[in-house]
């Protein structure tokens, strides 16, 4: 398969991450082992917070800045991509609350990876904006009850979720990329 590579000033490459995702709702991730079908929706928040203070470790690491390969995301730029997955997920959850079926555009996290010098900044105040964030989210879902969590919306590449499955879909991203800084993403095929 050939990829578009994108590059950093700096000269490190984001190799995009072309998967469609979406499979996690329906069977256990073989990476990171998290089977999200046993996820409660309500669970969510208390795993976010739970996990920023993982985050939080790991942002004081003294290699926070280096890549396990050339073109694997070093653990700052993990936390800068989920802190702003926080935020976005926090948007498309109010509006998703509060709009009928909304669409909501696409998302180009390797753009942003570049636009904002994941790599280049400061890993305090990564942690500092992540928790922030994940504060933020967390109470977010905290407030969703009943009938809202079959409220829906669709993402701009047709795949629909409800409220429900859109938390639960977040707590993989959550997991996963812990999992990744932690354990190490597997190598490439």
């Amino acid at each position: 398969m050939n990829q578009v590579v994108r590059r950093y000033r700096s000269g490190m490459e984001i190799v995009p991450d072309t998967k469609d995702w979406t499979w996690v709702l329906y069977r256990s991730c073989p990476e990171c082992g998290l089977d999200t079908r046993r996820v409660a929706a309500t669970d969510v928040p208390a795993m976010l917070l739970s996990g920023v203070r993982e985050w939080h470790r790991e942002l004081r690491r003294k290699d926070v800045r280096e890549r396990p390969r050339p073109n694997v995301w070093s653990p700052l730029e993990y936390a800068c991509h989920l802190r702003d997955v926080c935020l976005l997920f926090q948007k498309r959850l109010s509006v998703m609350l509060y709009m009928d079926d909304p669409e909501f555009a696409d998302w180009d996290q390797d753009a942003a990876a570049i636009e904002d010098r994941y790599a280049e900044q400061d890993p305090a105040e990564v942690s500092a904006e992540l928790g922030k964030a994940a504060r933020i989210l967390a109470e977010e879902f905290q407030a969703v009850s009943g009938a809202q969590w079959q409220r829906t919306g669709v993402r701009g590449d047709g795949a629909a979720f409800t409220v429900e499955t859109f938390a639960r879909y977040f707590s993989h991203e959550l997991v996963h990329h812990l999992y990744d800084v932690v354990a190490g993403p597997a190598a490439p095929n």
